[in-house]
């Protein structure tokens, strides 16, 4: 089993390094006939790598030593640093830690930092503690952060567990936690909230790392929000917000999840006529059919790429410029002295991975993980959907003694806005307009509470019912459609086992991806979860006339996110993150 976090500081492995650096002893491993991507002078250059242990011992010209116990001939292929993916949810790829790591090591990916930011809503500190045991043994480094914002938007919605200070600094005194994770209480840090200022200090006063989440921040508000601590943001909206943050000193960390934004930085970068140093790539979202059909980090290189970047900066973005942020100096160079997490690439466009090393050892080959993996870890956090059945009758508004009323709506997904609109009454109930849809919230965490309602307009014309209890960031149970009797179907099937997500047609569900764990994840391969979702996704997809830029399964996964600037339909009503207001009741006149 690989240990990738075992220490460089065993005085042993540092004398063997450097008797093999001098020819006195042989390598362990020697990669000759290669190429070394270097990213700290921008070079591609020729020289053959030595290991040993876990460490580089040296970089040296080609066919100088022969002397290996294991010889690779890489016949021109690329030697680069291990991939660092600066931030992400591993929740969002619906695989446990053990089934990422499986999938994404052979791709390239050495380190990731992970903010369960999901599972500690779901579960509490219990949760973030599961997520950390099941790190270990892993042939991926996971660094972990302490989820800052549970619930993300305190007053506008519910979640399992509410993370004060005093969490916060039982978070940050675990060894294995590296600092505080994307900080997405705007508003409270930058009115001075006393709990967000608290969590802020604790994470400074650690003197571990802060992170932001910094979606539309400008001017005052954005430099108030870094003088309170926070260090970077992956919100990224535009060139210009691109521009601002990194001429405010702010670490970006760009994220494939959002490809739309990417030529807006790469714009960004050749107005600069550079790119800082303060600019790292994550992937945070990326789902399980994505994942295995297009990769992770590595898919982050081509589109970068394809979009004109250099290489080496694209790759010293992912590599050297990820370790600076982290503070991790045995990362992020093919540098003696450095820990040996290499990928060897076949070329820089479309970074075929060959062979992964991490700490040395040989871990991935063409495409196929080579370590050993441990068993799942006992104890699974599951049965967190604690919510009775619900009946079709919670998904009608009941408005008595009415013909028509003016109700306030939540128009456009995503970047959404408030609207209202005239709606008919029959028999005591609302008619939903022909293209408008209803989405219900169920708290699914021990309250048999009314579910949140809201009308959405701008989705297109619905047909079928989308139910998940993937719902950012409390992950509540929601449904999306205009058919009382599937919606209900859709939301009982979720329940009874124990999360997940489905589509359902004309009384029957058509797609349904199973999430047991925290009603996020599943402990299936990831070809079996990556076959269900990629079902569910093209459902969902059918299940209006929606044709945006932002898919629909990505679009209802999203649209609870209070945190965020306009309205969003949560457990307690529709919430709206830029004001802090609340509307328990859509209706705005009964009576015109």
């Amino acid at each position: 089993m690989v240990d990738v976090n075992c220490s460089l500081a065993d005085p042993h492995l540092r004398r063997r390094a450097v008797d093999a650096a001098m020819g006195r002893t042989e390598f362990d491993v020697l990669l000759c006939n290669g190429l070394v991507a270097d990213v700290a002078t921008g070079e591609l250059r020729e020289a053959d790598v030595g290991l040993v242990g876990s460490l580089i011992a040296s970089t040296h010209p080609r066919g100088q030593r022969q002397d290996a116990l294991k010889v690779f001939d890489l016949k021109g292929a690329i030697v680069a640093p291990g991939l660092i993916d600066a931030h992400m949810h591993i929740e969002s790829s619906m695989i446990t830690p053990r089934v990422y790591a499986q999938t994404v090591v052979p791709q390239g990916t050495t380190t990731v930092c992970w903010d369960p930011h999901e599972i500690g809503n779901v579960s509490g500190l219990a949760g973030v503690r599961w997520a950390i045991e099941a790190t270990k043994g892993l042939p991926l480094r996971i660094l972990v952060e302490a989820p800052s914002c549970v619930p993300s938007a305190p007053g506008l919605e519910r979640s399992g567990a509410v993370f004060d200070i005093s969490a916060m600094e039982e978070m940050l005194s675990w060894p294995e936690v590296i600092g505080v994770a994307e900080v997405m209480d705007m508003r409270g840090v930058v009115n001075g909230s006393s709990r967000m200022s608290g969590i802020v200090n604790a994470g400074c006063a650690s003197g571990k790392l802060v992170c932001g989440h910094a979606r539309n921040l400008g001017g005052r508000d954005l430099q108030a929000f870094m003088a309170a601590g926070i260090e970077s943001d992956h919100e990224l909206t535009s060139k210009a917000d691109i521009l601002e943050k990194l001429r405010s000193g702010m670490t970006l960390e760009l994220r494939v999840s959002h490809e739309n934004i990417l030529p807006e930085a790469v714009a960004a970068f050749e107005d600069l006529g550079c790119v800082p140093q303060t600019v790292t790539l994550c992937t945070d979202d990326v789902f399980p059919d994505d994942l295995l059909r297009r990769g992770g980090m590595v898919h982050h290189l081509k589109c970068l790429v394809a979009l004109g970047m250099k290489p080496l900066d694209v790759l010293r973005c992912a590599t050297l410029n990820a370790a600076m942020r982290l503070e991790r100096r045995d990362l992020g160079l093919v540098a003696a002295g450095r820990r040996a997490d290499l990928v060897v690439f076949d070329n820089l466009s479309d970074f075929t991975p060959l062979e992964v090393f991490t700490s040395g050892a040989h871990s991935a080959s063409r495409g196929v993980l080579l370590a050993d993996l441990p068993s799942e870890l006992p104890g699974l956090p599951l049965n967190t959907v604690r919510r009775s059945p619900v009946t079709a009758a919670d998904f009608k508004v009941s408005v008595p003694n009415m013909q028509k009323v003016l109700v306030r709506t939540v128009r456009t997904p995503r970047t959404t806005r408030w609207g209202q609109r005239e709606v008919e009454v029959e028999n005591g109930y609302l008619v939903l307009p022909a293209d408008t849809a209803l989405m219900a919230v169920f708290n699914r965490y021990g309250e048999d509470s009314p579910p949140g309602l809201g009308v959405l307009e701008g989705w297109g014309d619905w047909s079928a019912t989308i139910g998940t209890t993937i719902l950012h960031d409390s992950h509540n149970l929601a449904v999306f459609g205009r058919d009382p009797e599937d919606m209900a179907l859709v939301a009982n099937t979720l329940i009874a086992g124990g999360g997940g997500m489905a589509v359902a047609r004309n009384g029957q569900i058509v797609a349904h991806v199973p999430l047991p764990v925290c009603g996020l994840l599943s402990p299936e391969s990831p070809d079996v979860v990556g076959e269900q979702f990629a079902a569910v996704r093209e459902a969902a997809a059918a299940a209006t006339t929606w044709d945006g830029p932002t898919s629909m399964i990505k679009l209802v996964t999203g649209a609870s996110l209070a945190c965020n600037p306009g309205p969003h339909v949560t457990d307690l009503g529709i919430a709206d993150g830029g004001t802090g207001e609340i509307f328990t009741n859509m209706i705005i006149e009964t009576a015109f």
